[in-house]
């Protein structure tokens, strides 16, 4: 179904690679296309839980644009090429479902911005992150000044964007940029078990807290105390939310149903 990409769904689970590995994973223009019809096809189906967003091989989870088309880039395409990237991203980020990237090696300029679009990223040990596209004489143009400094803060995101130096795993969870650092054997293992204990929790308390984080930086605080609010009363009139209560109460594990 797909050159550059690879999609397997089973059960709650979906698993979105990006199948480049003799280019380090390197997005292409071709590769934005199938993650965005992979993207319909995970919308579609109801079971689904999470999504894990990966690389192939050990190198790289996305070591940054294809330079080729890169280096065909004047201000026209630039300016199509990084909107139509930053609507995929926005659409992976904007997901009812919690994304994880799992981060296996470099990830650099487009492949950080892609990973950032993720709800949660975990990285092996031998990751390295960065923005460098000053290097080439370019700016970030997928998202990365807007996510980054609302993940690190904007001195450490300046300085990232400006020197274009990338950081290792260590520092990249010491900022705050992933939430959890692995060996890279057991990165996918991670990744998946942290998947089922969001798959176990319920679908619309997960929807509605992922939702009301994200519009936070859109509005006020004021704003986004009254959304939050809203939120949690729709929550309250699940089936799910009293499930929760009456399993809490009787000391036992929920069933939750989604509903």
């Amino acid at each position: 179904m797909f050159e550059n990409i690879l999609l397997e769904m089973e059960g709650a689970l979906a698993v979105l690679t990006i199948n480049r590995p003799d280019k380090m994973n390197a997005v292409n223009n071709a590769t934005v296309e199938e993650l965005d019809q992979a993207l319909s096809a995970i919308e579609k189906n109801p079971d689904l839980r999470v999504l894990i967003l990966t690389g192939a091989g050990d190198k790289a989870f996305v070591a940054g644009a294809d330079i080729h088309e890169l280096n065909l880039r004047d201000s026209v395409r630039g300016r199509i090429e990084t909107r139509r990237r930053q609507e995929v991203y926005t659409r992976i980020e904007q997901l009812e479902i919690p994304s994880i990237a799992a981060i296996n090696g470099w990830a650099l300029g487009t492949g950080l911005e892609l990973a950032m679009a993720c709800t949660i990223r975990l990285a092996s040990t031998n990751s390295k992150l960065g923005q460098p596209e000053v290097k080439l004489g370019i700016m970030p143009g997928a998202g990365g000044t807007q996510r980054l400094p609302r993940l690190i803060g904007m001195g450490r995101a300046m300085e990232m964007i400006l020197t274009g130096e990338p950081v290792d795993a260590q520092r990249a969870f010491e900022m705050g940029l992933i939430n959890k650092i692995t060996p890279s054997e057991a990165l996918m293992a991670e990744a998946k078990k942290l998947a089922m204990m969001l798959a176990s929790r319920p679908k619309l308390a997960i929807q509605y807290g992922k939702e009301a984080v994200l519009r936070y930086p859109e509005g006020s605080f004021a704003q986004g105390l009254a959304h939050e609010s809203y939120l949690h009363a729709l929550s309250c009139g699940t089936q799910d939310k009293k499930e929760g209560i009456s399993a809490f109460l009787e000391k036992r594990k929920p069933n939750f149903i989604g509903k």
